[in-house]
């Protein structure tokens, strides 16, 4: 009888020390009505989670997000777009019409009350705002008091929600204020913009709400997306300030301000978030080593490390990759050691892609320009081989210049691979010999690449 009451005993204890494993994933399931989608993708905020998600043929989808933090995630059905809030243990429902999505979309399941008061808030905000260009075209004192009263009807908004947590309302408020701060420090530059007075400049009190402001506030930092707006503006105004009286590469100068920043955790942050720069300094090693010393994320030094040894090969003055054999609209094909002689301006781009688009003709006036000049413009397609005609159609219909060749497999061809290239417009600049001027050139739109063109007296 000691024994059985001793195997209890010990039964209990295994069963009661058992160590629960915390859950970190997220459920998200739903069902699209008068849809033809054939999956839906999820990205999280910090685009660390990007998922495709099949969606049956009556429009029913089901599945897991691993390693989920709390933070706003994205839909998309290839039509239709929207957010919702996704935190570890959640079970988060989203239904609606495809044919009338706006006035459909519903969240539910567990954590849902989140999602429905964001796309509340969303709707609202619209609403307040009204047409953007007109916002922004606002004088100052018009801008302040309807973005002051936009942000009151938002905090009246939380209050009156129900089923949300008081950690979350704490937070969503603070993020609102935020928002509201936001709005006033891109409020110069919106305004010049749409106004067109690149001149604009706000009065010295426009701003007064940033006197004293903290920007080393760890958990409105990672709790408030805001925030994290406002702290990246500020450190990277401070870089641009420290570049230029300096006289040094600008991601230089931001690593060296991120450097100094009292708050580690939020350095390591916004040192994250510059691995893939080390494609675009002109100086790899010293951004390499910087980083190096500066970083105290082991993981980050390592993505760092491994990334660099593939795109070291793309520092200034290196011989470029090559391509062979690329399609020629004008007929046959060409290879990129074809155009040895000359510097090239290399626009890798794609039928399918609006910003590539909408260079086209700031390149064309930059093409006649130097027209004759020691300079070959070359426009690079990254197109899929079934969108081979469309390709052919829109260099007839947008009366394309310069040469037009083809790249052999899209984003999988070697050079688009050997370039690192992840997303486009790009443009490359090579020297006549085919070394590396500028692995990431300015657009044609941009004033620098005039500038940069009479720099080197092409």
């Amino acid at each position: 009888m000691k024994y059985f009451y001793l195997v209890l005993i010990i039964v209990f204890a295994s069963v009661s020390c058992k160590k629960e494993i915390p859950i970190d994933y997220a459920i998200v399931s739903g069902k699209i009505l008068n849809s033809d989608a054939k999956k839906l993708k999820i990205s999280s905020s910090d685009r660390k989670i990007n998922k495709e998600i099949i969606v049956d043929n009556d429009g029913n989808f089901n599945d897991t997000l691993k390693n989920v933090k709390a933070g706003v995630f994205s839909f998309y059905d290839g039509k239709n777009y929207n957010n919702f809030y996704g935190v570890a243990g959640n079970n988060i429902i989203i239904n609606y019409d495809a044919k009338d999505f706006d006035n459909t979309l519903i969240f539910s399941g567990k954590g849902g009350e989140v999602s429905n008061y964001l796309l509340a808030k969303k709707k609202l905000t619209n609403e307040l705002v009204g047409d953007r260009v007109e916002y922004f075209k606002l004088d100052e004192t018009e801008y302040k008091a309807k973005s002051q009263k936009n942000r009151d009807v938002i905090l009246s908004l939380i209050s009156s929600f129900e089923g949300l947590s008081d950690t979350y309302v704490k937070n969503e408020k603070k993020d609102v204020n935020y928002s509201y701060l936001n709005s006033l420090n891109s409020f110069e530059y919106a305004h010049g913009y749409y106004t067109e007075n690149q001149n604009y400049k706000v009065s010295d009190t426009f701003l007064d709400e940033f006197k004293g402001f903290d920007f080393n506030l760890e958990e409105d930092y990672f709790t408030s997306q805001y925030y994290t707006y406002l702290v990246s503006s500020h450190y990277r105004k401070l870089g641009r300030e420290f570049a230029e009286s300096n006289q040094i590469d600008n991601s230089l100068a931001y690593l060296k301000i991120i450097g100094d920043i009292p708050s580690k955790k939020i350095m390591n942050a916004l040192l994250s978030e510059q691995i893939e720069s080390v494609k675009y300094s002109e100086n790899m090693k010293e951004y390499f080593d910087m980083f190096m010393k500066i970083s105290t994320d082991d993981a980050d030094k390592k993505a760092l490390a491994e990334l660099y040894e593939k795109v070291k090969i793309l520092a200034v003055g290196n011989s470029s990759p090559k391509f062979i054999d690329y399609e020629n609209n004008a007929g046959g094909t060409t290879s990129l050691d074809d155009l040895k002689g000359k510097y090239i301006y290399i626009d890798v781009w794609a039928t399918w892609c609006g910003p590539c688009i909408g260079e086209i003709p700031s390149l064309k006036k930059v093409e006649k320009k130097y027209h004759n000049k020691n300079i070959t413009f070359l426009s690079l397609s990254i197109d899929k081989a079934k969108d081979h005609d469309k390709w052919k159609k829109m260099i007839v219909d947008k009366e394309l210049g310069g040469m037009q060749l083809l790249a052999d497999d899209a984003w999988g061809s070697k050079f688009v691979q050997d370039y690192q290239i992840k997303g486009i417009p790009h443009f490359i600049l090579l020297d006549p010999e085919g070394k590396i001027v500028k692995y990431s050139a300015p657009r044609p739109s941009s004033d620098k690449l005039i500038e940069l063109f009479d720099k080197l007296n092409i």
